[in-house]
């Protein structure tokens, strides 16, 4: 099984070049079945790397453009009148896929938004006051714009806390940006992607990662990062149980993918920008986008060996 993960961050690799850390944390986020947002400006690849996980993976995959006019039936699907029965038929909409890609998920209305609340948390929709069961995997990855651009809603903290992760992909380091500059479009080289694991085997690397090992001094670590985000000043807010929860499955993930047993502390490291940055914001900062300076203080001052 670690040579079938290898292989599928090489591929996506192979399209998303120079990008391998976020890559694996996109990873590490579908294993511990969670969910992914992606912010940056437009054209650094976020949907090439929604579509690399799909077609590496084997996931059916559905897009999803966001816009001001979207409404929830527009995700969720809809009852639609046959003639001929005199009965209403249901029309599954595009949530019903293995990966979804949420598309500049803050350009739409805060009720379109929280269309997306039940199926992130319960795999399921309720719809006309029917419960319908989503696919599994089920996993969302949400890019959105930063919010200094115009025409964006600000995703509310509750939402936020629905994503295991958040990501920037960045621009790429000169070595890269030359291979892509004179290489093949990768739109080309995204259509030969062949899938390196099956739904059954993906499933097996999900129950893998829950059953990676976390020792009491490991969790002690966590608990002293966890007290001191909600105990030093600069932060608004403190960590919840929810994002302590997330810390610990999004390090087994990791830990799964750097092939080992049990979660180091690098582990650990490794994924808590990510996990917590959108979680936690400076006391006088509202928009969390300073929060990312408070993280690497917060893992100076937090002892590994208390």
């Amino acid at each position: 099984m670690q040579a079938l993960i290898h292989e599928t961050v090489a591929q996506i690799g192979s399209v998303l070049l120079g990008k391998e850390p976020q890559i694996k944390l996109a990873l590490a986020c579908l294993l511990s079945r969670g969910h992914l947002l992606i912010e940056d400006v437009p054209g650094m690849g976020k949907t090439t790397l929604s579509q690399a996980l799909a077609r590496v993976l084997g996931l059916s995959f559905s897009r999803i453009q966001f816009t001001s006019d979207l409404l929830p039936a527009d995700i969720l699907g809809v009852s639609v009148f046959d003639k001929n029965t005199g009965e209403f038929n249901y029309v599954p909409g595009p949530i019903f896929k293995h990966l979804i890609l949420a598309d500049e998920i803050n350009r739409t209305t805060p009720k379109s938004q929280s269309a997306l609340l039940e199926a992130m948390e319960e795999q399921q929709v309720t719809i006309e006051g029917v419960t319908r069961p989503l696919p599994s995997p089920f996993f969302v990855i949400a890019t959105q714009n930063p919010n200094s651009q115009a025409g964006t809603f600000a995703l509310p903290e509750s939402q936020l806390d629905r994503f295991l992760m958040r990501i920037k992909l960045g621009y790429p380091d000169p070595g890269a940006e030359r291979q892509l500059l004179k290489g093949e479009d990768p739109r080309r080289v995204l259509a030969r992607l062949k899938p390196c694991l099956s739904l059954a085997q993906l499933s097996e690397l999900q129950q893998q990662s829950q059953q990676i090992k976390v020792s009491e001094a490991l969790l002690d670590y966590i608990q002293r990062l966890v007290q001191y985000s909600r105990e030093a000043p600069e932060f608004a807010d403190g960590l919840s149980p929810r994002g302590a929860l997330a810390l610990i499955a999004s390090a087994k993930s990791w830990a799964l993918i750097e092939d080992r047993q049990h979660v180091v502390p690098e582990d650990v490291q490794a994924v808590l920008p990510s996990v917590v940055t959108h979680r936690l914001r400076e006391t006088d900062d509202f928009s969390s986008h300073k929060a990312g300076s408070l993280i690497q203080r917060m893992l100076f001052k937090v002892d590994v060996i208390h």
